[in-house]
């Protein structure tokens, strides 16, 4: 259930809303990025601001006003920068493919567009007094701090693609996993209808010779016992209620075939009723032990359904326990009874049906899930 009704889902709505995600974070990260990069690159001007001796030799008559504005500058280049990169060569889009000579495109493209925006505020600076640091060695970093703003902007966007890529690889490689497990669980069940039909058709041919009128009855209660496993066939899980409902009708079943010499004992706690477990799992479990044991007048058979709960973490399962009888002759089945359940109890929950023989007794323990 886990595995296909919230891995499903999971992955549905992930695929939906992977686009809206992948550009909000898109966004962020340039924000963040551009803003601490604008620092750091004018990190030497910062420290010069507490220590007059540099603020006299390296960058005379600046002050905080001139910074500030280089580094909101700086920030605001970055930024724009990040949009050009995005629009020409779409990053931010992990089904885009991207070859070196985009990325080395991308680089160049954003190291001319670096140097003109640098350029402009220069321009701004002589001709509309736009407060700006005037120190020749900064201008001499200026080349400098073009080039790393160029690989920062595009090694981000390239780390960000290949990031978004790889995350939508694996939400392709769980979508994928996803239709597997829909196929094998489908699979399986679809071999539950023919096995059970077999065995019915079996029994109704015993009784048709037997009488007309039981094999009626026996009609009757079969087409309920069909309908109930059509009805449940798109189904992954059914509550324990519903469950009860269709074993009352299959055992009614089982008793028409062999009368007084096979014997129920039936006790489930109405506190579990709504728990939930896959369909016919108790019929698999009932079936199961009718084929393998010896039913006669002779040895009359005692099949038991019951609850029982784990002192370790309180959960419930559900047994179906029998005194071993084992048939002289081997039975002609399938073989498909408690594989068959065993695997849809791995795929839905990945827990495993508990199996134990000891005193002369089966017993098999089926987990029961909450709804």
């Amino acid at each position: 259930m886990k595995r296909i009704l919230y891995l499903c889902s999971y992955v549905g709505t992930q695929i939906k809303t992977t686009m809206c995600v992948t550009n909000r974070k898109y966004v962020q990260l340039t924000v963040v990025v551009s803003l601490a990069v604008s620092f750091l690159i004018h990190f030497p001007e910062l420290v010069s601001l507490s220590d007059a001796q540099e603020q006299r030799t390296l960058f005379p008559d600046m002050s905080l006003a001139d910074v500030l504005f280089e580094v909101g500058y700086a920030f605001l280049s970055l930024l724009a920068l990040f949009v050009v990169n995005t629009v020409f060569f779409k990053f931010n889009r992990p089904n885009t493919r991207m070859t070196w000579w985009k990325v080395a495109l991308s680089f160049i493209l954003v190291w001319l567009l670096s140097k003109a925006l640098g350029g402009a505020f220069v321009f701004l600076h002589h001709h509309f007094s736009i407060p700006a640091i005037d120190a020749t060695v900064h201008h001499y970093l200026h080349p400098v701090r073009d080039f790393m703003m160029s690989i920062v902007v595009t090694g981000t966007c390239y780390i960000y693609y290949l990031t978004a890529q790889w995350q939508a690889m694996l939400l392709q490689n769980g979508e994928l996993q996803a239709e597997n497990v829909r196929n094998q669980y489908q699979a399986l069940k679809n071999q539950l209808n023919p096995h059970m039909l077999f065995n019915s058709l079996n029994t109704l041919q015993s009784l048709v010779r037997e009488g007309p009128e039981r094999a009626q009855d026996y009609i009757c209660q079969l087409s309920h016992v069909l309908r109930y496993t059509l009805k449940e066939n798109d189904t992954h899980v059914v509550t324990l209620r519903e469950e009860m409902d269709f074993v009352e009708a299959y055992i009614y079943l089982m008793k028409m075939r062999y009368e007084d010499n096979l014997h129920f004992i039936v006790e489930v706690d109405s506190r579990c009723l709504d728990y939930v477990l896959p369909p016919l799992s108790i019929q698999t479990l009932v079936e199961n032990a009718v084929k393998h044991n010896e039913i006669s007048s002779r040895k009359p058979f005692v099949i038991e359904i019951g609850i029982i709960r784990s002192p370790a973490d309180g959960t419930f399962s559900l047994f179906v326990e029998n005194v071993l009888q084992p048939r002289r002759t081997v039975s002609s089945g399938t073989g498909i009874g408690l594989v068959n359940l065993a695997k849809r109890y791995e795929l839905l929950l990945g827990k495993e049906i508990k199996i134990t023989e000891a005193d002369g007794r089966f017993r098999v323990c089926i987990p029961l899930m909450k709804p």
